[in-house]
């Protein structure tokens, strides 16, 4: 017999609980809090990973697995509610997913073997989708310098894969101030990318 969602709520645990908890230094209610929010976490990744097509960087589990580990990571996480700690999961999977693109350009390039120069100029071996991604990463900390709400609203939509109305309770915000906001960083962003 199949749970009714009242009946699914009832069981999940207080995710306000185990941030407590994990403020408090609490161990396993990091990794009760990561069992609470793993399908919601799976959906954010899913989001950002749907346009990767058959050159996706790494699948969704692979994704909020690498996620938890940084997140786990934290020596003591100070995540304030539920919309704070999708807040940080957001910038932790930004973190995977730049981290793993280097990681596969120094692959390309060779890594520690040794460089042949050749007479032909060769093409940049790195797929537009990572470049992409990359020069946003470094757009988004060029905005961070200059606006931190806004770099912060771009990598929770791009890389978080969340909606407005989930940025806007995690901000503090009104829905139409984060579309103000992402309409703005657009724009800063469209001129730097090109």
């Amino acid at each position: 017999m199949n749970a009714s969602p009242a009946d699914q709520e009832e069981l999940r645990p207080d995710v306000t609980d185990l941030i407590i908890r994990s403020r408090e230094g609490d161990r396993d209610a990091i990794d009760s809090l990561f069992a609470a929010a793993y399908q919601e976490l799976r959906r954010l990744a899913r989001a950002r990973l749907r346009t990767g097509g058959r050159d996706a960087i790494l699948d969704t589990t692979a994704l909020v697995h690498e996620a938890y580990v940084r997140l786990v990571d934290v020596e003591q996480p100070s995540f304030r509610d539920r919309a704070h700690f999708f807040l940080y999961a957001s910038h932790a999977m930004r973190s995977v997913i730049v981290d793993l693109i280097r990681q596969r350009q120094a692959q390309r390039r060779g890594g520690g073997a040794v460089h042949v120069s050749f007479t032909e100029a060769s093409p940049d071996a790195t797929p537009p989708g990572e470049r992409e991604i990359l020069s946003l990463h470094q757009e988004l900390d060029k905005l961070a310098a200059v606006d931190s709400r806004l770099a912060q609203t771009v990598e929770m939509r791009y890389f978080g894969g969340m909606t407005e109305t989930e940025i806007a309770a995690a901000l503090g915000l009104t829905d139409r101030t984060v579309r103000r906001d992402l309409s703005k960083a657009r724009l800063l962003l469209r001129d730097a990318l090109g």
